[in-house]
């Protein structure tokens, strides 16, 4: 039994015998730290998740969660974890009190427990007010705070988040992340699936990045941003054809190769000062004037494009079951908690 929080071990999942969804990943998520899974659309992400709560089964591999292990002993995993999936799993005819305490009585609370906890839990996230209003009446933010709630009616020691602040509007993605760095001050363990560079620049203590169910890399943002070696001087122009005409003209420029992603030529450059002088003397001498010209320190969406090949913007457009990954029957959230109260494992 390992004394990590979470635990994989070159897991691998065949869908249909054809596509490889994982090929080995491994991971390990120390207690009461935040591990961000980053990933495109098809790299995974969502797979690894749904085998570390118990909703699929790997077809090599072992892992462990909450030092239990997840093909041994689901049912116990299951009551050890909560989880929020892509989409808001709630019951729109009831109430947010009486969602709240159908999870409760699911996962074996009294009537006045679970609706004790309900109560607290909605005064928590902001929803007091709207605990007796159906939850068709809610908002996206609304639906996404009271998902989030009932994953943690039984109090799990471990929670995994996926890709939950999809669709928000950036004041609703910033309460919930308020309420993420909450919970893991308190000692939750999380994992979190996002396509929001600033996401797990903001939350997550640890970074694994996937791509082609393969982890490519690992590291704390920090030690990630360090890989690309230094400043990146961004140049951004009127359209994509002058764009093309500006990686021509700037070829050799900086320390390693240009990027190019629409109107914009990214150039890292160790001695940012430097290169930004040869990039604007070139520049001149081709004739290109430039919409804008900035020297800044390389982000998480500079890593994120040197290691895949193209940003996180693209796919984040585009939320939804991940190309390759087995697609995740409706109501996951609420399969897990009738499949943790004596359901089949």
């Amino acid at each position: 039994m390992s004394d990590a929080a979470i635990l994989a071990e070159d897991l691998v999942k065949t869908f249909g015998g054809k596509v490889r969804a994982l090929e080995g990943v491994s991971l390990r998520v120390e207690p009461g730290t935040v591990l961000g899974l980053l990933g495109p659309n098809g790299a995974g992400k969502t797979t690894v998740v749904n085998i570390l709560t118990t909703l699929l089964r790997p077809d090599s591999g072992r892992a462990e969660v909450a030092g239990i292990d997840v093909l041994s002993h689901p049912a116990a995993v299951r009551r050890s974890i909560g989880l929020a999936g892509q989409f808001a799993a709630v019951d729109d005819v009831l109430t947010g009190a009486e969602n709240l305490t159908l999870v409760g009585r699911l996962n074996h609370l009294s009537t006045a427990q679970a609706r004790t906890r309900g109560a607290e839990l909605l005064g928590r996230f902001g929803l007091a007010e709207a605990g007796d209003r159906a939850a068709k009446t809610y908002s996206g933010g609304m639906r996404r705070r009271l998902d989030l709630a009932a994953a943690l009616v039984a109090r799990p020691p471990v929670l995994f988040l996926d890709e939950p602040t999809t669709g928000l509007d950036p004041r609703s993605r910033i309460e919930l992340w308020e309420v993420i760095e909450d919970l893991v001050r308190e000692g939750t363990t999380l994992l979190l699936t996002t396509q929001y560079l600033e996401e797990a620049d903001r939350l997550a203590d640890r970074i694994t990045v996937v791509d082609h169910g393969r982890v490519i890399a690992e590291g704390t943002s920090t030690e990630l941003k360090a890989r690309m070696g230094g400043a990146v001087i961004e140049v951004r122009m009127a359209d994509a054809e002058e764009a093309h005409a500006v990686h021509r003209a700037l070829a050799g420029v900086g320390d390693g190769d240009l990027s190019l992603q629409g109107e914009v030529v990214q150039v890292p450059a160790t001695d940012g000062t430097a290169a930004l002088s040869e990039v604007v003397r070139r520049l001149d001498a081709a004739h290109l004037t430039a919409r804008g010209l900035q020297l800044r320190e390389p982000s998480l969406d500079d890593v994120f494009l040197a290691l895949t090949g193209h940003g996180a913007e693209a796919d984040a457009a585009a939320p939804g079951d991940e190309a390759g990954d087995e697609p995740a029957a409706p109501g996951t959230h609420d399969t897990l908690v009738n499949q943790s109260n004596g359901g089949r494992g």
